[in-house]
């Protein structure tokens, strides 16, 4: 019965939104159902066609920046322009579906986009949320806006205030997402009502697809009656589960990015667990002197590192470039699955976003976290004290900045502590076991399809 369902999924334009959601399709399509996704053109452009899966359609639309968001461009706007111009777009998916004879059974989104539910509401469409983040941050908004407002704004400048949600870890001020803290920047606030809405149109679907898994978020998931989780995560690439050889790479790659074998040559020369990852996403940006600071911790390590720099510039003003390049490696991009997926690889230094904390726990490898915004904060809780798998670096009380004995520190205590290696290989093993057959987001995914 499911080669004959079809489902529609909306995915915001972030890179952070589409890796899942192509990921999520790419689990359906093994299992029978058709499956569209719908996004900007900006974004089914850059991808490549050769790590699609085969059956996967798309159904781009313009969002009204075709070249991508522009540095210049406020991310109010550019979230606007896609809620506008992608509602059309969906309810003419759906019209059109309907008009061939070939209706949605169901329509997945992601996060950021709640208006699409409302969408498929108004064409008789059921939804469910693909949330992109771990349960406990929804759970945090849900609170958030039912009771806990006043209690976060009135303490929001004492960010080591308790947070006690009820059922969940316990938590502080600066263990909660951004947007809800009074810290939040002026161009952010327009997430706050955003968020909202996401947990306003819970109501019109039954249940909640979440990137997460059962055994890794046991209080989370249950900590809300009104809300009905499905984990069915994570969404990770295949290299984690099939080895760097797979001949199933359609999970594998990052969609938009290309190939290169220096890196990994250079880490094949490495030993076992030798080596610092270094990398902060596609959004994260440091500042020169934040970059600096980096560049000491690292070489105070004394650890071999392979640190990826997107900006080109930047990384050729660094004082210390000649040294860096003597005892590691930098790079403008790499695969961040086959990275992780080496056996070269000890620790991960990065921003603690969803998709880099979820597929360092898939590989087992322990991480010191940098978070920036957004969820990060709350992920890095999770990992420090809740799943025990990295520490979280500490900053410098009058600039925010993370010094270089700082990081030297943290890297050094993750890459020594016998006890966060032995939890970063037992969340990779039941990671593993929760997608293998049988396993609780396999099943989970099942009930799923079962309702649609």
């Amino acid at each position: 019965m499911t080669s004959q369902r079809k489902i529609l999924i909306v995915a915001y334009s972030g890179q952070g939104h589409v890796n899942p959601a192509i990921r999520f399709a790419t689990r359906l399509i093994k299992m029978g159902v058709a499956v569209t996704v719908c996004t900007s053109e900006s974004v089914v452009r850059r991808i490549d066609k050769e790590t699609i899966p085969h059956g996967l359609t798309f159904a781009p639309f313009s969002d009204g920046h075709d070249g991508g968001k522009q540095p210049t461009t406020p991310l109010e706007q550019f979230v606007s322009d896609f809620a506008t111009y992608g509602a059309s777009a969906v309810a003419e998916s759906i019209s059109s579906a309907a008009a061939a004879g070939q209706l949605f059974n169901h329509l997945v989104y992601t996060t950021v986009i709640p208006w699409a539910a409302r969408v498929a509401d108004a064409h008789g469409v059921k939804a469910s949320l693909l949330w992109c983040q771990p349960a406990a941050v929804l759970d945090s908004y849900y609170y958030y806006f039912n009771g806990y407002q006043e209690l976060i704004s009135s303490n929001g400048n004492n960010l080591t205030f308790p947070i006690n949600f009820p059922g969940m870890p316990p938590l502080t001020i600066g263990d909660l997402p951004s947007f809800l803290l009074t810290t939040n920047p002026k161009e952010h606030e327009f997430l706050i009502p955003l968020m909202k809405d996401h947990v306003d149109v819970l109501k019109l679907g039954k249940r909640i697809l979440v990137n997460s898994f059962n055994e890794l978020e046991v209080q989370s998931l249950g900590a809300i009656k009104q809300i009905e989780y499905l984990p069915i995560g994570p969404l990770i690439p295949s290299e984690f589960l099939n080895g760097e050889d797979s001949s199933d790479n359609s999970l594998g790659e990052d969609f938009f990015d290309k190939k290169e074998d220096e890196y990994i040559q250079w880490l094949n020369t490495k030993p076992k667990s030798s080596v610092v990852y270094v990398s902060f996403g596609t959004i994260a940006s440091f500042s020169m002197d934040q970059m600096e600071e980096m560049a000491i911790g690292l070489l105070e390590s004394r650890r071999p590192f392979l640190w990826v720099i997107r900006d080109s510039e930047q990384a050729g003003r660094l004082s210390k470039i000649e040294e860096l390049k003597k005892h590691g490696m930098i790079v403008g991009w790499c695969s961040q699955a086959v990275v992780l997926s080496h056996q070269a690889i000890g620790c991960f230094v990065m921003h603690c976003g969803w998709n880099s904390t979820a597929e360092t726990l898939v590989a087992g490898v322990p991480a010191v976290v940098f978070p920036q915004w957004s969820d990060q904060p709350t992920n890095a809780k999770l990992l420090e004290d809740v799943w025990k798998t990295g520490v979280r670096v500490r900053r410098r009380e009058r600039d925010g900045v993370v010094e270089g004995k700082e990081i030297e520190r943290c890297v050094k205590m993750v890459m020594g502590d016998d006890d966060i290696k032995k939890n970063a290989v037992k969340w990779r093993e039941l990671a593993r076991e929760a997608l293998n057959n049988g396993g609780s987001s396999t099943i989970n995914l099942l009930a799923f399809l079962d309702e649609v």
